[in-house]
């Protein structure tokens, strides 16, 4: 059964066709791969893909949601299933509510790139906090305006614990 992933803008159909031990075989939009896929540690994977090594952390950020972090990018994933499917399409989004990022897991503030009254367009990023050894760069989805930003470059986090607010 093939599931829907959202990765930032863009969409695919991905299928798990088989798996031994580290060994896995996908199907991804039509097209098959062999991975290995190892756990490096909690959150932290090295898979291999047609002899190219790929280092990521994987952060759930929400129910079905992630943030999937390389060495040169970040990327949010969603896990599409139909009940994600009805409630993205009863949910209306103007842009204009209030959102808060937040963080994942417990890390440590590297870097604030905003202040309060900034405006940010999407893909921004607004914050970089590093944890587990990997530093994961929060970005907006949509143009807003910084609100407020709770924490300060050095500050210790904990998990879920609110950054910035974003109007």
């Amino acid at each position: 059964m093939s599931t829907e992933i959202n990765i930032n803008d863009r969409s695919a159909l991905v299928e798990v066709l088989s798996r031994e031990g580290d060994k896995v075989r996908i199907k991804i939009d039509g097209k098959k791969y062999d991975a290995d896929v190892v756990m490096v540690e909690e959150g932290v994977y090295s898979i291999i893909i047609d002899n190219k090594s790929h280092n990521i952390e994987l952060i759930s950020t929400d129910r079905k949601k992630y943030m999937v972090n390389t060495y040169s990018k970040s990327y949010n994933v969603e896990i599409v299933d139909a009940e994600s499917k009805y409630l993205q399409s009863r949910r209306r989004d103007d842009g204009h509510e209030e959102a808060v990022i937040s963080s994942p897991m417990p890390g440590k503030i590297v870097k604030i790139l905003v202040k309060v009254g900034d405006e940010v367009k999407a893909g921004d990023t607004v914050i970089i906090v590093s944890a587990m050894k990997m530093e994961s760069e929060y970005k907006v989805k949509k143009d807003r305006i910084i609100k407020e930003i709770k924490v300060k470059e050095g500050d210790t986090v904990q998990s879920n614990q609110p950054l910035v607010v974003i109007e």
